[in-house]
């Protein structure tokens, strides 16, 4: 598969639609989509004539998270380091090599995603899980179908949550709490009234919705979009956005490594299919 049918892109009109393109995975995000994404993104923000970029999903679901066990699983291969200054990961071990990795490909990228200068909304549908969170919370705001539903269900491997910790800022930390400690699904509409989304709307009428949203946004002046959206994405930043990512960076690799020398690998022998079983399958 390459990085190529991984990841779509389309122009409409003001509108550039990117399009995570792993439909048998469940969008399963791979390094390969990683960049293949960043790649897309990039165009966006190149071509003067996109004002606004959507993220969506082909297929069931907009991303099951991570991928931990398809055959296109790559976490061996080396990449271009776009989102950090590290070493490559892939001739070292334990936390020299899954740090250097997830710095990169999760944290370091959608951090990277989120200052794009030109508005991203997130347009939902099915599964929103785990990792699948992080590039929906790199967006700049979340419209869902009525079937959306959302979760971070890696508590389960003894991890404190994915790797982009914005948990307390899209909700609030006594809902982030509840949502990590059960690793319950939220629907798309109890997710609105915690704030992390903010239309949810009948499945059929996602796309129109999505358009008409990104055409009216793209009406205003580009730079003042750009400003707008740096002036909120600092005071998140100051309310202890980015200092709490980081903290928290270090539990979940604290976990990785506490699970790497008691069990049998860093995600407690949990894999896809586990995961699957235990939190109800889709």
């Amino acid at each position: 598969m390459t990085e190529e049918q991984v990841v779509l892109y389309e122009r409409r009109g003001p509108v550039a639609l990117v399009t995570m393109n792993r439909p048998g995975y469940g969008n399963a995000q791979n390094s390969a989509m990683t960049y293949a994404l960043d790649a897309a993104f990039t165009r966006a923000v190149d071509d003067d004539e996109v004002k606004v970029v959507v993220l969506a999903g082909s297929g069931k679901h907009f991303s099951g998270g991570h991928d931990i066990g398809t055959p296109g699983r790559d976490i061996d291969r080396s990449f271009e380091r776009k989102a950090v200054i590290h070493w490559d990961h892939v001739d070292k071990e334990g936390v020299e090599s899954r740090f250097a990795r997830e710095s990169e490909v999760y944290l370091g990228m959608c951090r990277r995603w989120r200052e794009i200068p030109k508005p991203m909304i997130a347009m939902v549908h099915g599964a929103c899980i785990a990792g699948g969170l992080m590039l929906a919370w790199a967006c700049d705001f979340i419209v869902a179908s009525d079937d959306a539903f959302f979760s971070d269900p890696v508590v389960r491997m003894g991890i404190p949550g994915v790797e982009y910790f914005a948990h307390p800022w899209v909700m609030n930390p006594r809902a982030a709490k509840e949502f990590l400690y059960t690793g319950d699904r939220v629907p798309a509409e109890r997710a609105r009234e915690l704030g992390m989304v903010n239309h949810v709307v009948p499945r059929a009428d996602l796309e129109t919705t999505v358009l008409g949203i990104a055409e009216r946004i793209g009406a205003m002046p580009r730079l003042g979009l750009a400003l707008t959206k740096k002036a909120v994405n600092q005071a998140e930043d100051l309310m202890g956005m980015r200092s709490g990512m980081d903290s928290v960076f270090g539990l979940h690799h604290a976990a990785h490594a506490h699970n790497a020398e008691v069990g049998r690998d860093s995600l407690a022998g949990m894999d896809a299919r586990g995961m699957a079983e235990k939190n109800g399958r889709t």
